[in-house]
């Protein structure tokens, strides 16, 4: 699984890259899948107060999936650049989270601390953010705080601009005719290709012990799903399109109801996590 993204320092993730659509970034991505959910809830198995550290946590997708499953969990750390992600999240785990205290913290995932002693999360989630961190330091951060036996998941599965499709081909070429070929991410950047693995950074920490889990998805769009879904990435924000945005979501319809031919739009993924613990650190 390599890195989607260019890295990006602290600054490029905040309020101006995902605050104004946090509500459509909580509609229109979707969870985790329950065999990756359940995957995460086994690698507590033995551990008698599991913590959760989930960075990245956007509106609090791993924790609010997890927490049905792993009952036991006694506390959580949200970790995030955007407090309107962050207040979104703690609004999303507040009917589900039952005695399951919650510490959010605002603020680029390498420079995280608990806030309270004796709470060493026994997982350590990043999914689909991971290419925002500055991930070596944030790999040491993670062995500064974790408990011994504590498990590392970075996950993700692509985006529709890496889909191969003959409606996300076409969808491409209408942003790019838009924004120019170059695919832009960050606040001002374009897209670098793909550089160093995360196999290779998380081999390369204090948790090399690595796995491979691979979870086939498949999806079904709706075409003004689609458009909400564009509203929630860095290559195809509104703010991109200089007050263009309304003149590109027309077109965009236009298009992807003449591929949905009165039907939906199917996505065949593949949802990857890597799991990570220090040598010999199996619970």
């Amino acid at each position: 699984m390599n890195r989607p993204d260019q890295p990006a320092s602290a600054a490029v993730s905040d309020e101006a890259l995902f605050g104004p659509e946090t509500a459509d970034y909580a509609r229109y991505r979707f969870g985790l899948p329950d065999a990756a959910v359940h995957l995460l809830a086994a690698t507590q198995h033995g551990v008698p107060a599991p913590v959760l550290l989930d960075l990245g946590t956007g509106t609090g997708q791993v924790p609010r999936t997890l927490l049905p499953v792993l009952h036991r969990l006694v506390h959580i750390d949200l970790v995030d650049l955007n407090g309107a992600m962050l207040a979104a999240a703690r609004d999303a785990l507040e009917p589900v989270r039952g005695a399951c205290t919650v510490d959010d913290f605002t603020g680029a995932a390498h420079t995280f601390a608990p806030a309270s002693p004796g709470r060493a999360p026994t997982l350590i989630t990043c999914c689909r953010s991971c290419h925002w961190m500055s991930r070596p330091e944030v790999l040491s951060m993670a062995d500064r705080v974790a408990a011994p036996h504590a498990a590392v998941a970075i996950m993700g599965d692509g985006s529709l601009w890496t889909h191969e499709a003959d409606w996300t081909a076409a969808l491409r070429e209408l942003i790019q005719s838009y924004l120019g070929e170059d695919r832009r991410a960050g606040t001002g950047g374009t897209y670098a290709g793909p550089g160093r693995s995360y196999q290779d950074d998380l081999t390369d920490s204090a948790f090399s012990e690595v796995s491979e889990h691979r979870f086939p998805v498949s999806r079904a769009w709706a075409p003004e799903d689609v458009l909400g879904y564009l509203r929630t990435t860095s290559f195809a924000r509104p703010a991109l399109f200089a007050g263009r945005h309304h003149e590109f979501e027309a077109a965009a319809l236009r298009l992807l109801q003449n591929h949905a031919g009165g039907s939906v739009l199917k996505e065949d993924a593949v949802f990857t996590v890597l799991l990570a613990r220090r040598p010999g650190g199996d619970a």
